[in-house]
């Protein structure tokens, strides 16, 4: 299930530290949302709280710190000394079915560590729905859909990285499907999974997560947030991670907002919602406005792709702007079974215990993928001039 606390996403540790350096006592929660509002069963939800219950015996191994202080020049010897002696705490975790017996999780903690919570669970409510429902992998029809893939992959030079940890289908089938990435593909350029790096030896992907833009937009207002979580990343990774996420706000108020040094400064922008080949042509005209030459600039395209449509974006965006693509659920949970539809947000944060709650609010490019109460969003929709 959770072997080690290496099974999650890079950025969770890099967002962790941002917190640490820059928000040591702000406070959040991050609450758990099934999109296709499943009914859960009294057999899944105690598998559920027999697994989270032993994340409390997860821990950083000596042999991890070694390898994360040595492969993470960006993050400090002190952070992975820190969280060799983080333990998840059970009891942080509620966990309920309510009378239409949709699901609900909450985790809430000290920034650093409560988004520490998010991936981990998502991974383990995943891989338990398919085993109470009887699902199972075939091995054979995995491969060959893999093998499709890579191949397409490596034909035309398309760039990917393996970005399926949150939706997997189980531990065991993205084990097998980055151990034949690296055997096979050509152009697998990395993982988002700590562990799975480690254990194969490939590079570790990623940067920052909508909710670090969510805080900022909870703390310091709407009009602020985008440039402002942009400056303070800066100001702990000193143009390290320098993949932009453009769509907490929606991508036209992102582009709107990005500043000449701030463009000049980041490798690029990650576009994870939206019509993509729109997204291309806003913000490459966007560089031509701030006179910078887009084809030193990399978008990484990482929303719900599968190859094909890699493909036709990597034809449109050729000669214009580099590109990249992370993919999940296509490689880690293509099992002829529908995957789940699950996400763990930012809810509500405050600065430190002293201050009121805050609801945090992301708009999605993508319709009805808005998070927060509808007050809220509509207040967010307002404030940014969008309604």
């Amino acid at each position: 299930m959770i072997h080690t606390i290496l099974d999650t996403d890079l950025y969770k540790f890099t967002t962790s530290y941002a917190y640490i350096k820059l928000f040591p006592y702000a406070i959040g929660t991050f609450s758990f949302k099934d999109r296709d509002e499943t009914a859960y069963t009294d057999e899944f939800l105690k598998q559920l709280q027999e697994a989270v219950a032993a994340l409390s015996r997860v821990a950083l191994s000596g042999e991890e710190l070694e390898y994360m202080t040595r492969h993470c020049r960006f993050l400090p010897g002190v952070y992975w000394e820190w969280l060799s002696s983080f333990r998840f705490q059970p009891d942080k975790i509620n966990i309920s079915l309510d009378k239409d017996r949709h699901l609900s999780i909450e985790v809430t903690d000290y920034l650093y560590k409560a988004t520490l919570y998010e991936v981990p669970l998502l991974a383990i409510v995943s891989e338990i729905k398919n085993r109470v429902l009887g699902n199972v992998a075939n091995p054979d029809e995995l491969a060959g859909k893999l093998a499709e893939k890579v191949a397409l992959s490596n034909e035309h030079r398309l760039p990917f990285s393996e970005f399926g940890t949150r939706r997997r289908f189980s531990f065991d089938v993205q084990d097998k499907v980055i151990g034949y990435l690296k055997q096979t593909s050509q152009y697998c350029t990395g993982t988002s999974n700590c562990h799975f790096a480690m254990k194969y030896g490939i590079k570790m992907m990623g940067t920052h997560p909508h909710e670090w833009f969510m805080f900022h937009g909870a703390q310091f207002g709407y009009k602020h947030a985008n440039y402002m979580a942009l400056e303070n990343w800066v100001n702990v990774y000193d143009g390290d991670l320098g993949i932009a996420l453009s769509d907490t706000y929606t991508s036209d108020v992102f582009l709107t907002n990005l500043s000449r040094k701030q463009a000049k400064l980041f490798d690029g922008v990650r576009c994870d919602s939206g019509d993509e080949f729109k997204f291309a042509d806003k913000l490459i005209a966007r560089y031509r406005e701030l006179g910078i030459d887009s084809t030193t600039k990399t978008i990484v395209f990482s929303n719900a792709l599968d190859f094909g449509k890699a493909l036709d974006i990597q034809q449109y965006c050729r000669g214009r702007i580099r590109c990249s693509f992370g993919i999940g659920t296509n490689l880690t949970n293509d099992t002829g079974f529908k995957p789940s539809n699950i996400v763990m947000k930012l809810t509500r944060c405050k600065m430190n215990v002293n201050q009121e709650w805050r609801e945090c609010v992301k708009l999605s490019d993508d319709e009805g993928k808005h998070v927060g109460s509808e007050e809220e969003v509509r207040a967010c929709l307002y404030d940014l001039r969008l309604l």
